[in-house]
């Protein structure tokens, strides 16, 4: 069955980027002049993603409102001759990049329950979910390379790479064996081990496609890490019972619920935008003799 519809948990309360989310949702943070959902919207609509489900809570209504029309604002616009028809242009078709829907978590109880809530919106098909917290960008959209996957293999599919050592105890662990090329056969995994429970250093990074039986498995999880539903135990049960597809994905990752992350993505893209772009490169250099 062909991947049409994806979730995308945004339900986060964002404590790793106080203070600036405590009004704004950390998904609307602004990679130069797009949100950062909006990347994460448009890599599933180039990877064939016509139905979008976005897991929303208390106080990110500004979410849906990036994603609505504001006759308002683009009548003005209009107004404006044709110096403006490019921002309308875009502005509307945000609008229209896909059918997104919204549904709210109404407790914070992990990513696991988050995604629970897709339930009705998925019904008996697969899926894919791409974390609100990663950004992805690259030529071949991550999404994509994982449905492939999944079309290939018929199996739920996880996006990993590798994490350094030091960094493997705050990601996840999987257990996994070369298929061909970037793929490899997943039979275990764990969330945020400690040394002794690490089996490599691959770790799920914001993306997935599962196939619907994952729901019947949230059910029966138990609270992990954190005290929270983890997915990645449910997928775990999924692994262990019927294997997994891990795809080593392509494409420079950027975690928009931390500092740095943000920072390196805001010069990174800076530095490729086709308006600032030579600009800005041009003033990194001269910043750059003042270190």
């Amino acid at each position: 069955m062909k991947v049409t519809k994806a979730v995308i948990p945004a339900a986060g309360l964002g404590t790793r980027v106080l203070p600036a989310t405590k009004s704004m949702p950390k998904e609307m943070l602004p990679i130069v002049d797009k949100p950062a959902i909006q990347y994460i919207v448009e890599e599933a609509v180039h990877s064939g993603i016509t139905d979008i489900l976005i897991i929303t809570n208390r106080g990110k209504g500004l979410i849906e409102d990036h994603f609505d029309r504001v006759p308002e604002l683009e009548a003005r616009l209009a107004n404006k001759g044709p110096e403006k028809q490019k921002i309308l242009d875009e502005i509307i078709e945000i609008a229209h990049k896909a059918n997104i829907y919204f549904v709210r978590q109404k407790e914070t109880r992990g990513l696991g329950h988050a995604v629970g809530c897709a339930r009705s919106f998925v019904g008996d098909e697969p899926f894919a979910v791409l974390y609100g917290d990663d950004v992805i960008i690259g030529k071949d959209p991550a999404c994509s390379q994982l449905i492939r996957a999944y079309e290939e293999y018929g199996k739920s599919v996880v996006g990993v790479n590798r994490v350094s050592k030091e960094d493997i105890s705050k990601y996840s662990s999987l257990k996994v064996e070369p298929l061909h090329d970037n793929l490899f056969r997943c039979t275990d995994m764990i969330e945020k081990p400690a040394p002794d429970q690490v089996m490599s250093l691959y770790s799920i990074l914001g993306r997935c496609v599962l196939t619907p039986d994952i729901f019947d498995i949230l059910d029966k999880t138990q609270p992990g890490a954190g005290g929270e539903i983890q997915l990645t135990d449910a997928m775990r049960t999924l692994a262990r019972r019927d294997g997994m597809v891990a795809v080593a994905f392509t494409g420079k990752r950027y975690d928009m619920g931390n500092k740095l992350g943000i920072m390196k993505a805001q010069v990174e893209v800076a530095l490729q935008h086709p308006e600032i772009g030579v600009q800005f490169r041009a003033y990194l250099k001269e910043l750059s003799k003042t270190l």
